[in-house]
């Protein structure tokens, strides 16, 4: 008769790694995937912060353009520096194409991401299911 595993309050015992099981390609396969989503999710934190700059950025051009008289800019958090309205406007407007260029690479790289995430995710889980 063969004796059954079971721990101190007779209970078999859970496998505390459901992955264990599973052969050690497979197991790489899933922590690759993990890495990729964080990799992923970092990304997309980046593209938030952009976009939110681009918004700032578009609403100061508009205003600079609406305004009439005397311009300043912020240097840091506590010099003013008087500049004329065709300076800031040309500095913004080069730094929103600069972000737009960053926000068009981040586009391609979450497509990137999205398509080996799910390639990944499917192999994995055609292992899984046997």
């Amino acid at each position: 008769m063969a004796k059954e595993n079971k721990d101190d309050h007779g209970q078999a015992p859970t496998n505390p790694n459901p992955l264990a099981n599973l052969d050690e390609e497979t197991q790489q396969k899933i922590q690759q995937l993990q890495m990729m989503e964080q990799s992923f999710q970092q990304l997309l934190m980046q593209k938030n912060a952009f976009s939110m700059e681009a918004t700032e950025t578009d609403f100061i051009i508009k205003e600079v353009e609406k305004t009439k008289g005397e311009v300043s800019r912020i240097i840091g958090n506590q010099v003013v520096i008087k500049a004329t309205k065709e300076e800031i406007l040309e500095d913004m407007k080069n730094k929103k194409k600069l972000i737009d260029t960053r926000m068009k690479s981040i586009d391609e790289q979450e497509k990137e991401f999205s398509q080996k995430i799910e390639e990944i995710r499917k192999e994995v889980m055609e292992k899984i299911q046997g």
